[in-house]
């Protein structure tokens, strides 16, 4: 059933005549006339009896005004809210971030929320190859993730990450023991499921500078890591931005040489077009330029 057709119905309901609700509808009363038929025949029933006085509704057309009203109102709730999502002003945004984001990811979410409330926000810890599949399967709309991505999906570069040693604060050496340090120690690690890029990086970073390490623990989140670091049950290569999140018991040693350092930054599906995302985007990557500056 057309809208154009409800509309003409309550219009002409509240108006009375056909003139006057032509005229509101911007159409010719002829073609009012046709709408009017048309619903009836269609709703099988007559809606209206026409008199001296105008227009009068029948009882079925009474019965029936309210719940087309009701449609109407649906109608423009449904336009307003399409209109608004595709401003990118409302709707939902989901959001993946790792280990290297814990401080930027709320950060920028802070930002975007400021400027569009009416968007609600979801932000999930997540793995860089979760979320890269995430995007390509269209249930994640942007990741911050360590970089290189998939060529299948766009990037910006926001910021470079480096690799750094946790140890308990009982236990910092100086640059010259780090290595020996880690060689002599239980190496604590996420687990490759959890943390697959991290380990991948504490890999070429032990092979690089060939390193062995005789004892390897694992833990499923990060913040068990650090707990077990500050308790001495080991060292941990991290991520500096773990510091934002650092036990009081826990010191972060600077590491040199090879593979210490690697770039993080911002995915998204360029194929799905998606307003509220490239809104997001459009601040992160606006922030990150002037930061950059500064």
């Amino acid at each position: 059933m057309d809208i154009k057709l409800l509309r003409a119905f309550v219009t002409l309901s509240q108006s009375g005549g056909y003139r006057s609700a032509s005229e509101k509808l911007c159409i010719t009363q002829p073609a009012l006339t046709k709408q009017i038929q048309m619903l009836e025949y269609l709703c099988g029933v007559t809606l209206f009896q026409r008199d001296r006085l105008g227009a009068r509704l029948t009882i079925a057309g009474e019965q029936l005004l309210p719940e087309a009203c009701e449609v109407l109102k649906c109608y423009e709730k449904f336009l307003n809210k399409a209109g608004d999502i595709q401003k990118g002003k409302a709707g939902k945004l989901i959001l993946g971030f790792g280990i290297s984001s814990f401080q930027m990811a709320p950060a920028k979410v802070a930002v975007f929320r400021s400027l569009f409330p009416d968007v609600q926000v979801f932000l999930n810890d997540m793995p860089s190859t979760v979320q890269c599949q995430a995007l390509l399967d269209g249930n994640l709309q942007a990741g911050f993730v360590r970089l290189p991505v998939s060529e299948k999906l766009q990037s910006q570069v926001l910021t470079e990450e480096k690799l750094v040693l946790a140890v308990a604060s009982d236990r910092s050496a100086g640059s010259d023991n780090l290595l020996k340090l880690i060689e002599n120690s239980q190496l604590l690690q996420l687990s490759p499921g959890r943390g697959e890029g991290l380990s991948a990086q504490t890999s070429r970073f032990l092979t690089s500078h060939h390193l062995s390490t005789q004892k390897v623990a694992a833990a499923d989140d990060i913040q068990t890591l650090l707990a077990l670091v500050a308790a001495g049950d080991g060292v941990a290569l991290l991520p500096e931005s773990v510091r934002h999140i650092l036990p009081s018991r826990v010191n972060l040693m600077a590491l040199e040489g090879d593979y210490t350092t690697w770039q993080t930054g911002i995915a998204w599906n360029s194929r799905i077009n998606d307003p509220i995302r490239d809104n997001f985007l459009n601040i992160v990557v606006a922030e990150s330029a002037t930061l950059n500056q500064g």
